[in-house]
């Protein structure tokens, strides 16, 4: 086995918890889209961030790739050791530290998961609003700059970390930022870690800021004709400032695969998915002017509610949407899309891509966080002919062309990890070589989840 030095320090280190049995390293090997399994030679599971140090410290002695694992839930082959090494698995770090109800914030270890800290957080009557579907890590979610449903309201992990403590590549312990909520002292290096896909030091702890449960939330549905009277609905409803928590959208092939596999019933046509929150007052008012904004598109009724239990339903079937849209096709793996432009370029976006796609052999309905500009097409492949694949990946191909060329990006959330490289010149030009020097003055030896994010020696 390679690396067999550093693991060997590594086994005393840890013991038990450093792992190199096939099962372990297969778990660590997949990821969640197309990507090719990947063996990692260990996963190592520390308990502190003097481990994490030592751990780090170890590996760069010998030269040992070190690849950070949050939830796996990634979907562009972040955690994959594509140049072997060890796996860190953060499921054991995953302790909330303190909460402070006062300053709303919180300081947490990074294998805990979105849900565990909202379920520590409902005493207080805050919670963290971030929320890309998955029960993602929150570590794995900064270190992707994850975003989802909420953005649109309350903002991505950008704007909702106030600092980390973090383990560079040569064992040295930093803490960025601070609880104040601004500061003109140097260097935003909390922004830099946040979206750094580990490439730039293995985050140990993070603060995050909080929010108020609201008051009151409503949350309602309606069909529209076709995309672009759906799009285009959306886009007026934002430029008439009317405050969403969610606006999400999904076409009419997604909404048959969410009839089949939820069992609530749907019109096989283009659907938006809305949410506002507020005092009972607000959220009421906001739900009738959106009910007749959306007429004026030719949209079915908008129907919505306060009812807690009719408004999980709805975002139970969302947040399961990926494997909703898998089950449309039996025993296909999807490439999933993710895509991002202006408010103004949406409907073309869309449009455009669903005649891509409509051209095409291979299905691909399309779903997305469209108060943002980003949506996504989930490309069902069947893993056993090769040329779907490629197909999939010309789509994918175009699609992240498009975006750039409508004044986008190629990834509005997923991040670059290995499937977005390709892309990275065209969208940020020289900008691109600054990110890989930054890399090579923090990390000289290449250790830290090599492979991903910047351009390769």
């Amino acid at each position: 086995m390679r690396h067999a030095d550093a693991l060997d320090q590594l086994a005393g280190l840890l013991g038990p918890r450093l792992s190199r049995s096939d099962a372990e390293r297969a778990q660590h090997g997949r990821s969640e889209s197309h990507f090719p399994t990947v063996l990692p030679d260990a996963v190592a599971y520390p308990e502190t961030a003097a481990e994490v140090q030592e751990l780090v410290r170890i590996c760069a002695e010998h030269r040992c790739p070190v690849t950070g694992w949050g939830a796996g839930t990634s979907l562009e082959g972040h955690g994959l050791a594509v140049k072997g090494g060890v796996v860190v698995d953060f499921t054991r770090m995953n302790k909330v530290l303190e909460v402070r109800p006062a300053d709303m914030d919180v300081t947490i270890q990074p294998g805990v998961t979105r849900e565990a800290l909202n379920e520590e957080l409902r005493a207080t009557g805050l919670f963290f609003p971030v929320d890309p579907g998955a029960n993602a890590s929150l570590g794995g979610m900064a270190m992707t700059r994850a975003s989802g449903t909420t953005t649109v309201r309350y903002g991505s992990m950008r704007e909702n970390v106030l600092g980390v403590e973090a383990v560079l590549a040569d064992g040295r312990i930093i803490r960025t930022g601070t609880r104040a909520r601004k500061s003109a002292a140097g260097y935003d290096l909390t922004a830099l870690m946040v979206g750094s896909e580990g490439t730039l030091g293995l985050v140990t702890e993070l603060t995050l800021r909080l929010h108020g449960i609201p008051e009151a939330t409503s949350a309602g549905i309606c069909a529209f004709p076709d995309m672009h009277a759906a799009v285009t609905a959306v886009m007026e409803t934002i430029q008439m400032g009317i405050p969403m928590a969610r606006i999400e959208f999904v076409d009419a092939a997604t909404a048959r695969a969410f009839t089949a596999y939820s069992g609530l019933e749907m019109a096989e046509a283009p659907h938006l998915l809305v949410e506002f929150h507020g005092s009972p007052e607000s959220v009421a008012q906001d739900a009738e002017r959106f009910a007749e904004i959306v007429a004026d598109h030719g949209a079915s009724p908008f129907r919505w509610s306060t009812r807690e239990e009719e408004r999980r339903a709805l975002w139970a079937m969302r947040h399961n949407g990926y494997y909703a849209i898998l089950a449309a096709r039996k025993g296909a793996r999807g490439l999933v899309t993710d895509m991002c432009v202006p408010i103004s370029q949406l409907a073309t976006a869309v449009e455009e891509t669903q005649a891509d796609i409509a051209a095409g052999s291979i299905p691909g309905p399309i779903l997305g966080h469209v108060g943002d500009g980003n949506f996504h097409a989930i490309l069902l492949i069947d893993p056993d002919q090769p040329a779907e694949l490629e197909e999939a990946k010309r789509l994918s191909h175009r699609m992240a062309e498009r975006a750039l060329r409508l004044g986008g990006t190629c990834t509005g959330e997923h991040g670059v990890g290995m499937g977005k490289l390709p892309y990275m010149e065209a969208e940020h030009g020289a900008g691109w070589d600054v990110m890989g020097e930054i890399k090579q003055a923090l990390d000289p030896l290449g250790i830290l989840n090599p492979g991903k994010l910047v351009r390769q020696g």
